[in-house]
């Protein structure tokens, strides 16, 4: 049987990780829960972070960061999560 998203997900539980909603916009927090109804995931210590990129530097950087405490995130809204090292 092949683990599903949120089997994969809890894996990763007390790691530093990144949710991105769009090129602009998204989350850095530490894992900290994983719910299934309704399908979401809880950070600690989050950020919310904002993200530029131009022609010359075409990889998204980080230009602004604002202190978000603790936050639920629906995973139905979520474009991508990046676990960070």
């Amino acid at each position: 049987m092949n683990p599903t998203v949120f089997q994969l997900i809890e894996k990763k539980i007390d790691k530093r990780i990144r949710v991105v909603f769009d090129r602009d916009f998204g989350y850095e927090g530490i894992l900290v829960a994983v719910s299934d109804d309704p399908p979401g995931i809880w950070l600690s210590n989050a950020d919310a972070v904002t993200f530029r990129s131009t022609l010359a530097q075409p990889l998204p950087q980080i230009v602004s960061r604002e202190d978000r405490s603790e936050v639920f995130i629906n995973l139905n809204a979520v474009l991508r999560i990046e676990v960070l090292h």
